[in-house]
């Protein structure tokens, strides 16, 4: 029986040549990757396996040179076995590299079955065979290319960017980032989100800005969003070729880094020294500098050249459901106007589907019917809430003025509506004990409107000047104080839709408007407007319930409104709101650590003081006053630190000064701060707290702490300046 294989199971010049070059591949990966285990042992594993194979050829040539041997010398077994016997002994090896001991050479010899049955080639492998070993099997080698970890991560980015773009979930999105590891290769996912981009719509440009900054700082460190851009910008003379505006939109994606605050201005002037002046690279940074960032307002007009929305508009959304009543009104299929009403996926609103809805009937006498038969089933079917049809026939009670314009007859087909709609269960009965019977009072509607427009004059003129106390005295000029919590929504959805600039503006304001004309229930009452309104903001501003969680807690600790004034919010918002959810938030962001020195920062940090800064300045003026200074200039100074949220740190401060001093003087001034509103029982509560935590660091260098401390409880307990549930056991 004949071998399969011509080469008897060896490999080939050929297949050894590729081994090699396979080995030598796997071995330059290896000692690339700084994860590899394996180090450089892969050379002496490829010369351990050249060397067996030597070794296996030398004994079949060897074993069969004897026996041609012993069939030429005519003898017996034993002659023949002696003569093969004299030369040299080679060991057999199996093809899995395993040793096998061999039987003795010749014919007949003691210990063999005879010459006459033995054949110098291999015999074929049986695999029905007991003994069968898979690792006899001939085997071939196949080159197989190696991948590298940046080749896997440049892959997985692709589809997570492409899903992105789909479902527009930024926090998914940077969860599967999170995900992938590699902080390192972070780059090359920046430079693939943007080159994406560049190809795609506005939208999808709009989406890649967002996302970038959502990124920065939590998942994508600022340095690799830089070295992204770089790569970006060594990379546009390729991109030009299928992206022929490709100068003109990476200007504009660095431009909106700069603006977003991802990007460092001074890295357009980096990047112009490592840039050659011919290229289409130094196009990009030129154009970004000077069409774009030195252009007036350029902040407002980048946010907004993409669309300035992930999100589907306002505008878009009127359009899609005046569409589907228009259908629905040619075919009648209320099942499928439902769905379709459904899947606009926008449940707060549907007050919009009330109103457009309640017209149509009022203009078609014929469609009246399927309105009402469409209306009374989502109401049914829980797909329109109560709130939501309440507020769309409010709605349409203060536009009747304009209707009659239209539809003579429109307030009494409303009436007959609304009495339909009550009597059939649809709209509920309170809508009419309320007092809305079709009619809006013309001179209550258009003072509101008229202070509304002077409101938003204000509030942008305010944005450009600066000047709070101009600010004070236009509202008390334009009167109305019932209308204050209007002038708060006003101020804080501006702002709002503004960078942080007019944010921390809108805070200052804020906290200046409270201590000299608005009540704390007007803020109160403003920040509920607010919170109701709250989904109807997030169409046209992305982040509105975070910024109105930030804008709350912020109000806390500027002491605007107390702790408590947020529970009294949270009982005053209607039933599943979602401003229930922006409230929580708040509660978390006032009481976490740290929170005065954190949310002074939140919109980019108010006078520009580090907190550092402020605590010197506080030590300073407690060691003039401790030395002989004046009481009422001590106060003056701690009123012009204008960081009443970080009083807490007087009294900290106060009170150790004390301790080491063996002076009771400052306590004084805590009395006479206490007295005039500089530091409220509130920050009062904190600074006590925060000493109270720190004795026994304190006890180290002042033996005495502890006694000194419950003395000087006793006496701010005896003068009110601590909440009623401060304890001392705590520090016992």
């Amino acid at each position: 029986m004949t071998s399969p294989r011509k080469d008897g199971g060896f490999l080939t010049q050929d297949q050894r040549e590729k081994l090699r070059i396979a080995v030598q591949n796997a071995e330059t990966q290896s000692l690339a990757s700084p994860r590899s285990p394996t180090g450089g042992t892969t050379s002496a594993l490829l010369q351990q396996y050249e060397q067996q194979m030597l070794e296996q050829k030398r004994a079949t040539a060897a074993a069969a040179a004897a026996a041609a041997g012993g069939g030429r010398g005519g003898g017996g077994g034993g002659g023949g076995g002696g003569g093969g016997g004299g030369g040299p002994r080679h060991v057999r090896r199996s093809h899995s590299g395993k040793t096998i001991k061999v039987k003795k050479d010749g014919a007949g010899g003691k210990g063999t079955w005879g010459k006459l049955i033995d054949t110098d080639a291999e015999a074929c492998l049986d695999r029905n065979d007991p003994n069968y070993d898979s690792g006899e099997e001939p085997y071939e080698l196949v080159e197989a290319p190696v991948s590298t970890p940046l080749e896997d991560y440049k892959k997985a980015v692709v589809p997570l960017i492409e899903e992105y773009f789909s479902n527009g979930d930024v926090k998914l999105a940077a969860s599967d980032l999170k995900e992938l590891g590699y902080d390192d290769f972070h780059r090359y996912f920046v430079k693939k989100l943007v080159s994406t981009a560049m190809d795609r719509h506005d939208k999808e440009k709009e989406m890649a800005s967002v996302l970038l900054s959502y990124l920065y700082g939590n998942i994508v460190s600022s340095t690799q969003i830089r070295l992204g851009f770089v790569l970006l910008l060594e990379a546009v003379d390729d991109l030009a070729v299928d992206i022929p505006d490709v100068v003109d939109v990476l200007a504009l994606f660095i431009a909106r880094a700069v603006v977003d605050d991802i990007l460092p201005p001074a890295f357009l002037s980096k990047a112009k020294v490592s840039l050659s002046g011919s290229s289409k690279g130094m196009q990009v940074v030129q154009i970004a500098e000077k069409s774009y960032l030195s252009a007036p307002h350029h902040a407002e007009l980048l946010e907004r050249r993409w669309g300035g929305s992930t999100r589907i508009t306002v505008e878009e959304v009127k359009k899609r459901i005046a569409d589907l009543l228009k259908e629905y009104i040619r075919n009648g299929d209320t099942a499928e106007a439902c769905r379709c009403i459904r899947e606009l996926a926008v449940p707060f609103f549907h007050h919009e589907v009330v109103k457009r809805a309640l017209t149509l009937g009022m203009e078609s006498p014929a469609a009246e019917a399927l309105i009402v038969k469409l209306l009374k089933e989502a109401s049914e079917e829980c797909l329109i809430s109560s709130s939501q049809m309440m507020k769309g026939f409010y709605r349409v009670a203060e536009s009747l003025d304009d209707l009659i314009l239209d539809i003579p007859s429109a307030k009494s087909e409303f009436q007959l509506l609304v009495s339909k709609a009550i009597s059939e269960g649809w709209l509920d009965s309170s809508y009419v004990k309320s007092g809305v019977n079709g009619s809006v009072e013309d001179d209550e509607h258009e003072k509101l409107a008229r202070y509304k427009r002077e409101a938003v004059s204000i509030i942008h003129e305010y944005f450009l000047s600066d000047d709070t106390t101009e600010v004070i005295c236009s509202v008390k000029e334009l009167g109305y104080p019932e209308y204050n919590p209007i002038f708060i929504k006003k101020l804080i959805t501006i702002a709002m839709d503004r960078k942080n600039r007019e944010k921390e503006m809108a805070s200052v304001l804020l906290s200046s408007l409270s201590m000299e004309l608005f009540s704390s229930e007007d803020i109160a009452k403003g920040f509920i407007m607010l919170l109701e309104s709250a989904e109807d903001t997030a169409l046209d501003i992305l982040d509105a319930s975070d910024a109105l969680g930030l804008f709350l807690a912020r109000a806390v600790i500027d002491d605007v409104l107390a702790p408590l004034n947020l529970d009294e919010i949270s009982s005053k918002l209607p039933p599943n709101c979602s401003g229930a959810e922006t409230l929580n938030m708040a509660r978390s962001l006032a009481s976490a650590r740290h929170a005065g020195e954190r949310l002074l920062r939140c919109w980019g940090g108010g006078t520009g003081w580090a907190v550092e800064d402020a605590k010197d300045k506080i030590t300073k003026l407690l060691e003039e006053y401790e030395s002989g200074g004046d009481l009422g200039e001590a106060c003056n100074c701690i009123r012009e630190l204008g960081m009443s949220f970080f009083n807490h740190e007087v009294v900290k401060k106060a009170l150790v000064m004390a301790m080491e001093k063996k002076n009771e003087r400052t306590l004084s001034l805590l009395q006479e701060c206490f007295g005039e509103g500089i530091i409220t029982i509130n920050q009062m509560t904190k600074g006590f707290s925060r000493v109270r935590d720190g004795l026994d660091d304190l006890a180290l260098d002042i033996p005495d702490a502890r006694e000194k401390f419950l003395s000087y409880v006793e006496h701010a307990k005896k003068s009110g300046w601590l909440l009623p549930g401060f304890g001392v056991a705590s520090s016992a």
